[in-house]
């Protein structure tokens, strides 16, 4: 898809599925950063966001994060931007001004998780996550390593505070790894595959650029690893409400998007003026 343009892969929502509850929408992105303008000028500018937490999980380059509530911060690869967008807030993602120093090459996956209707209207908070400061669990052989970014895996806890039950971690297997991953029984889960070849309970194989949904029916799943593999991991416990979703707000009717978009007109949400 082009996303204001910047070329990118949605593999959630499709004509086949369209939401994965509570997770509304993901995208993956490489792109290369143009030299021929401002960086400062590059990337995503302001705009607004209310009743979901958009999260940014960075594994090239870095993000230059700035929003109308006076944060504004850099988080480069293996790090997380977790924003959650509450009752409104304005923000920008831009690369940071040594983004050619460090290869010139953002990646990343934007999830978007949705809120519960009882915290929609909450006070926004934005939560930056260094690679440093993320949890990590590691196989017995080494050949398998998690991210826990939030929630639980294997009994590590994940800093980021969400607002509901979910886990997102990122994960690398190498070559013939194999592993059982628990997932709560209660939880919908997904994989995406960034890189590589993964065989999913000794039966289907799973490509690159492809994601795969589970069915509610089991506590967790075993990957094996074809090709050494890059891929992100969401689960989450469903909050099933309603969703009415318009541009970059999700709420529970359209009165409510209504009132977002009046709410933003009047300068509601702030204002962000970038220096």
């Amino acid at each position: 898809m082009d996303m204001g343009g910047f070329p990118i892969r949605q593999p959630l929502p499709t004509a086949a599925i369209e939401m994965i509850d509570p997770f509304l929408l993901l995208h993956h992105a490489e792109v290369k950063v143009p030299k021929n303008i401002p960086v400062t000028k590059a990337g995503v500018g302001p705009h607004p966001h209310r009743g979901f937490s958009p999260v940014s999980f960075i594994f090239k380059g870095g993000v230059h994060h700035r929003d109308s509530r006076g944060n504004d911060n850099v988080i480069y690869a293996g790090g997380t931007q977790w924003m959650n967008a509450g009752m409104g807030i304005i923000h920008s993602e831009r690369p940071p001004v040594d983004i050619h120093e460090i290869g010139g090459v953002q990646e990343l996956i934007q999830l978007w998780v949705n809120t519960p209707a009882k915290h929609k209207m909450d006070q926004p908070a934005y939560q930056p996550l260094t690679a440093e400061d993320t949890p990590v669990w590691e196989s017995a052989d080494a050949k398998t390593k998690v991210n826990i970014v939030a929630g639980h895996f294997q009994g590590i806890k994940g800093p980021i505070h969400t607002l509901s039950n979910v886990n997102t971690f990122t994960a690398t297997m190498q070559t013939g790894a194999k592993e059982f991953f628990p997932i709560p029984e209660s939880h919908n889960a997904f994989i995406y595959l960034m890189e590589g070849q993964l065989k999913i309970n000794g039966d289907q194989v799973l490509e690159p650029m492809y994601l795969a949904n589970f069915e509610l029916n089991g506590t967790g799943f075993e990957l094996e690893a074809l090709s050494d593999a890059r891929f992100f991991i969401g689960t989450g416990e469903p909050l099933n409400e309603p969703v009415a979703s318009h541009g970059p707000f999700v709420m529970n009717n359209q009165t409510e998007i209504m009132e977002s978009f009046r709410d933003y007109q009047l300068g509601k949400m702030g204002v962000l003026i970038e220096s």
